[in-house]
């Protein structure tokens, strides 16, 4: 039985993974710092619900503390590491951007220090699609330079990709970063626009529809998501000889074992498109309040997914309608809507 380490364990994304991981028959150590950035209740109850699995354990602590984290891998020894825990939110980064700095590059720093000295099997680290910032080229490849981020949210998630490429160079750490595109499904993030909107529509109040509905994003269900993560746990990079020997589309570094690949759905659906579904399943009419685009945003990303496919065989599937639909009922029957 392997075991994986799984940081920001409470958070969204993690609780789904940690839960398909433990059905997998994976023993996972979860660690989580359970802040008040959003509902801490929230994530209490993801872990209650994590907590009824044998193999399951988890520790409420800071990334920034290095001790105890270290504590935490030398008593557990994961075979495997994989980094979710972060300062999320691009709104938010606006008026703390030095929470970010704190969480997202040292406490980054901290687990690749943990994973070094572990030797572990692979370290797979969470991005984001905002790393591709400025750019206009679509859809959005791993092979794409990506230089020109717009938020410090988004800069300190490039630095993380930068810092891990350094370290599975330097001590030859087999390393996979993923980026994600605008994760969405139960048990999600009450900060999210979707989230926001559906308890706006629910009580009959206005929602915010930036640059007038005019903006794409690639949304991409939490559980497709967290299935690709764990094809790509077997999918271990390798250090090459030569960069003639990296396939044709492969982000595999030429002098690490190190490798970027996109989540996404392989799809960009507009602003309002989302909305309209989001109309559909909860059998009610949003009333729109058109705004202009605000800071840091871009206007849309989207996935291109082909090395996701051949490195696992698998490409996201869910529907948007049947997404957002498992969303709303989850959403009604958690907050009694």
């Amino acid at each position: 039985m392997r075991t994986i380490m799984v940081t920001g364990s409470a958070g969204f994304i993690g609780f789904h993974l940690c839960k398909l991981l433990l059905d997998e028959g994976f023993r996972v150590v979860g660690f989580d710092a359970m802040n008040d950035y959003y509902d801490v209740r929230l994530k209490e109850r993801r872990h209650q619900i994590l907590q009824q699995y044998d193999r399951f354990s988890c520790t409420v602590g800071m990334l920034e503390d290095f001790e105890a984290l270290q504590s935490l891998c030398n008593t557990q020894q994961p075979d495997i590491i994989i980094h979710l825990a972060a300062q999320a939110g691009v709104r938010y980064s606006l008026d703390n951007p030095r929470a970010y700095i704190n969480t997202n590059v040292l406490g980054t720093f901290n687990v690749m220090e943990c994973a070094r000295a572990l030797k572990v099997e692979h370290l797979l680290m969470a991005s984001t699609s905002s790393v591709y910032g400025a750019n206009e080229e679509m859809p959005y490849s791993e092979m794409q330079k990506t230089d020109h981020q717009m938020t410090i949210y988004a800069a300190t998630k490039k630095a993380g990709e930068a810092m891990a490429h350094s370290y599975a160079h330097l001590w030859n750490l087999p390393t996979t970063m993923f980026r994600f595109f605008t994760v969405y499904g139960p048990w999600g993030r009450p900060d999210m626009a979707y989230f926001k909107f559906t308890d706006a529509i629910l009580k009959d109040r206005p929602i915010d529809v930036y640059n007038h509905g005019n903006m794409y994003r690639d949304f991409t269900y939490v559980g497709d998501l967290v299935w690709g993560i764990r094809l790509l746990i077997d999918a271990v990079p390798e250090r090459q000889k030569s960069s003639k020997d990296i396939p044709q589309g492969d982000s595999l570094s030429p002098v690490a074992p190190y490798r970027v690949v996109n989540i996404g759905n392989s799809e960009k659906v507009r602003l309002l498109d989302f909305i309209e579904a989001l109309e559909s399943a909860l059998g009610k009419k949003a009333i729109h309040n058109y705004m202009d685009i605000q800071k840091g945003d871009v206007l849309a990303t989207w996935a291109d997914t082909s090395l996701l496919k051949r490195l696992t065989g698998y490409r996201p599937q869910t529907s948007l309608s049947d997404g957002v639909r498992t969303f709303v009922d989850w959403y009604r029957e958690y907050y009694n809507a």
